[in-house]
């Protein structure tokens, strides 16, 4: 049944043409800077609609601003597989962050419809618009639209320039009172499977092409501010002041040593601001963010105590005000074993290994929200020393081609499971 699809080398090229295409749309020459309900949305929308009806999908555009292709099963309206990923970036990003698993999906739904390949279930393909939640204060929301989780707060929401999620919308060709109309029915979806490239270095250093996400790393973020006593930086002596950046500071190397001391755990400082600011002048005030990840929810719960009681200790110690407030809290998610193991077997009818490696994401992705609704897995891709959200994202044509083929594969295997 599979001798007639396309060769991973064949959909390799066939990926990065498809990439090319879709990554003109850009809303700053010269950079990938496509935000929610923009105008480069809007005209990324339109190209994946019209290469999802090229490969054979009824498509069009939902009122949340995804985009959603369907190819009947046996039964019209019946359950469906579902592959997605999202068409949004960051601003400046890469070109295969969420691109790559939009094209993958389009490109396996056209490889079974050209060799004939009749499935025992409906074939969605589906481009989401807001995962990266650059534009507004959102989670996930165009997923979440999907699963049924989506809140109706977020229509409220301004961005940058005061401009409401909900008026984005309208202007986009969206509908905000149509949201709720989105959510799917339980049991409407069998599965959802995404491909995205990994955004760490695992598969890089192992030298290994694809990887099984087994779990969405559960994650907390905190705003930190720190308080101390502004001062003339030639005057206030060592022993009399109150340097909220260098309280800060080892606050930040206390966060990495908690991290290193968990399994699978990592710990960021990405935000440090420091007030007033001058060369001459003491630090009075420093505001960072602390954001806490792990595959297990028992593990940030217990790293995010150690942290305050650490960094309360710290700010006793030295003289300085501290305040700790968390903004984030996202739990674990586990991937459906019984996906899992469908994407391990697409990959050892490949050739490419019988035991392919299995790892945690770090990062966030569409399949945290669509597994409230429905089984989720993930295939990871090897990029380029794991950079991401940066035009240096990098990844081969013989490796997506490898993750398109494996996905295939897995759509045959779990309609073998069903035949």
């Amino acid at each position: 049944m599979a001798a007639s699809l396309p060769s991973a080398a064949v959909l390799g090229a066939r990926a990065f043409a498809a990439l090319q295409g879709l990554n003109r749309f850009s809303d700053e020459p010269g950079k990938l800077t496509r935000l929610y309900l923009s105008p480069a949305h809007r005209q990324a929308a339109e190209w994946t609609k019209g290469a999802m009806e090229v490969a054979g999908l009824t498509a069009f555009i939902d009122a949340a601003g995804s985009v959603q292709g369907r190819r009947e099963g046996p039964v019209p309206g019946g359950p469906a597989v579902m592959i997605g990923s999202h068409i949004d970036t960051v601003k400046d990003g890469g070109r295969f962050d969420g691109n790559l698993g939009v094209v993958a999906g389009i490109l396996a739904a056209q490889a079974l419809r050209d060799a004939g390949i009749v499935l025992p279930f409906a074939l969605e393909v589906v481009a989401f618009g807001d995962e990266e939640n650059v534009r507004f204060p959102t989670h996930l929301s165009t997923s979440g639209a999907l699963a049924g989780d989506y809140d109706p707060a977020w229509l409220d929401a301004r961005d940058a320039d005061g401009v409401r999620l909900a008026d984005a919308l309208v202007a986009f060709g969206g509908d905000p009172g149509g949201i709720a109309g989105l959510a799917r029915k339980p049991g409407s979806v069998k599965a959802y499977l995404e491909v995205h490239i990994e955004q760490g270095p695992v598969l890089e250093v192992e030298n290994e092409a694809v990887g099984i996400v087994t779990a969405i790393n559960a994650q907390r973020r905190a705003r930190v501010r720190v308080t101390g006593e502004a001062g003339h930086a030639g005057t206030v002596p060592m022993a009399l002041r109150k340097d909220a950046l260098t309280a800060s500071a080892e606050m930040a190397l206390a966060l990495e040593g908690i991290a290193a001391g968990h399994e699978q755990a990592v710990g960021t400082v990405g935000v440090f601001q420091v007030e007033p600011g001058a060369a001459n002048v003491v630090p009075g005030a420093v505001s960072f963010t602390v954001d806490i990840r792990s595959p297990r929810d028992e593990t940030v719960a217990a790293m995010e105590a150690i942290v305050r009681e650490r960094f309360a200790d710290i700010a006793a110690r030295r003289g300085v005000g501290l305040s700790i407030t968390t903004y984030t809290k996202a739990s674990a998610v586990p991937m459906d074993p019984t996906l899992q193991d469908a994407l391990s077997t697409g990959i050892a009818r490949m050739g490419v290994n019988p035991t392919p490696r299995r790892l945690p994401s770090g990062a966030g992705h569409d399949a945290m929200a669509m597994a409230a609704l429905c089984p989720a897995a993930m295939l990871f891709v090897r990029n380029e020393k794991g950079i991401s959200h940066s035009p240096l994202e990098a990844m081969t044509e013989a490796d997506a081609g490898i993750a398109i083929r494996a996905l295939l594969e897995a759509i045959l295997e779990l309609a073998r499971r069903e035949a």
